[in-house]
């Protein structure tokens, strides 16, 4: 049997005339004339180079042949209304897989808006990458995942920013620190503390450094540490002060307090990003039209920016 002749029709028609016992009753089913159903028969028994079909007294029945071919047609065209439905349910976004990638600081944001879409869309398929913003400005040059995001963007005309929530950058010191009782300090009060810093190409370090550029202010003494939590922990030793994102403080069981500095916090925002020549997949359509309806749901009211455009 040469495969390549078959069709879906074909098999559509044996598989009616087998179910309706008779050529008449099956052209009348599929809304054919009786002699075409007949040619199409003619055509597929000369494919298969068996007979198909015996006269009984209750109509037509299937030979051992067409018995076999019957089986295998059901088969075949019940797994490709299989992946008709499947592709129904992933043109939809209810279905599919989905790739995020988001610098450090936003673990602490993300899966707080994944655990309700995921409830939603339960047979979406999502992976999530964390790394620091080097690694995550090169997973999205070569555009290895479907959303990004970010609280310094990468410019140019190929990308799509789009602002969702708030990322205040809060002053934080240790709790028992002297400035802790403090109002309204002036930065130069604290000139000459240790600042933990983030390592360089980090957006909060950017965001610090170009604020103290613009009130020409340079630090006395800093220290590198490439992780929030270290930094946490170290701010609560009372190894120095840092300016860390307000997402992160959430999470910590540090005793930290935020200082009430002049300038404070830096308005910094998260933002959804995605390359503009690439295709959304229906799955990542899904996951923005989800936070463009229920980001509220998901993140306290304080974070919300007052309109969200999506």
């Amino acid at each position: 049997m040469d495969v390549r002749q078959l069709s879906f029709r074909l098999l559509q028609v044996y598989i009616k005339v087998v179910q309706a016992g008779g050529i008449s009753a099956a052209a009348r089913e599929l809304h054919l004339t009786q002699p075409t159903v007949s040619l199409q028969l003619k055509k597929l028994s000369e494919v298969v180079k068996e007979p198909l079909l015996l006269n009984s007294n209750s109509g037509l029945q299937p030979t051992a042949a067409g018995l076999a071919l019957y089986q295998a047609a059901c088969d075949v065209l019940s797994r490709f209304d299989d992946l008709n439905s499947e592709l129904n349910e992933l043109n939809q976004g209810r279905r599919g897989s989905l790739s995020i990638a988001v610098v450090n600081t936003a673990q602490y944001l993300m899966p707080r808006i994944l655990a309700p879409f995921y409830r939603r869309f339960p047979q979406i398929e999502v992976t999530l990458h964390i790394g620091n913003r080097a690694q995550i400005l090169s997973r999205f040059e070569q555009q290895q995942d479907d959303i990004y995001l970010f609280s310094h963007p990468p410019g140019g005309e190929h990308v799509l920013a789009t602002p969702i929530v708030k990322n205040p950058l809060q002053l934080i010191a240790p709790s028992d620190h002297w400035a802790v009782e403090r109002q309204q300090l002036s930065f130069a009060q604290l000139k000459q503390e240790r600042f933990l810093l983030r390592e360089p190409g980090s957006a909060t370090r950017m965001m610090f450094e170009a604020w103290l550029s613009s009130q020409g202010i340079q630090l006395s003494h800093s220290m590198q540490i490439e992780s929030n939590e270290a930094i946490r922990l170290s701010v609560a030793a009372g190894m120095g002060l840092s300016v860390i994102s307000g997402h992160t403080l959430l999470e910590g069981r540090e005793k930290l307090a935020v200082l009430d500095v002049a300038g404070f916090p830096l308005n910094s925002h998260w933002y959804l990003v995605r390359n503009a020549g690439k295709r959304l997949s229906y799955a990542a359509q899904s996951l923005t039209q989800f936070i463009a309806a229920h980001l509220p749901d998901c993140i306290e009211a304080d974070w919300l920016l007052d309109k969200l455009k999506i």
